[in-house]
């Protein structure tokens, strides 16, 4: 009998500390998707591209959402995490943009093979995350380099999208957005220079 309640009191125990230590299920994220309308695969472009995945800041190469506190304090999200590694979201939206805004270049994914005459797109991601005064940052540079390796344009890109609520989705969307608007002066400056 005193065996039987100890193993009573020693599954109770058990029970509650699994109680305790239990967290609810992590949210998962996705850039929103592009609403473009895909232009006819041309038989014959101009030229071709490689968009590179992008690099990214090793403190944003990570699972969770990341939220600047103030202006040296970075938080990782435990319980809102992206759905999928954050430097693929990026490289396929950053692709369907481009896809919209360049109709004369067929865009090569990064593990595509790349033909001896594809120009590539390089990005660095120093800063992807939610801000303390209510914004969603995407900064970075990024660089357009020719068949060769040989630089053809450079520069740094920076875009704030101000969040519409609060919330992780309400981030997430703006992410989304701030990216949208770096893809879009990444295309206008191939476009206006090549």
């Amino acid at each position: 009998m005193r065996r039987l309640a100890w193993t009573a009191g020693l599954l109770v125990l058990l029970w509650l500390g699994g109680c305790a230590t239990s967290s609810p299920p992590a949210q998962r994220y996705t850039l929103p998707a592009i609403q473009t309308a895909s232009p006819a695969a041309d038989a014959n472009p101009e030229r071709l591209l490689q968009v590179r995945t992008p690099r990214l800041a090793r403190y944003l190469d990570v699972d969770g959402i990341v939220l600047q506190l103030d202006d040296i304090t970075l938080n990782e999200a435990r319980s809102h995490v992206w759905a999928e590694p954050l430097p693929r979201q990026l490289e396929r939206t950053l692709r369907a943009r481009l896809a919209a805004m360049l109709p004369d270049t067929r865009l090569l994914r990064s593990d595509d093979p790349a033909p001896g005459t594809a120009l590539s797109l390089h990005l660095d991601v120093d800063r992807f995350q939610g801000h303390y005064d209510g914004t969603a940052l995407a900064a970075g540079q990024w660089q357009l380099r020719d068949a060769a390796g040989q630089l053809l344009i450079a520069d740094d890109f920076l875009a704030t999208t101000e969040l519409a609520n609060d919330g992780y989705p309400a981030l997430v969307r703006a992410l989304g957005e701030s990216w949208n608007r770096v893809a879009d002066r990444i295309g206008e400056a191939i476009r206006d220079r090549l």
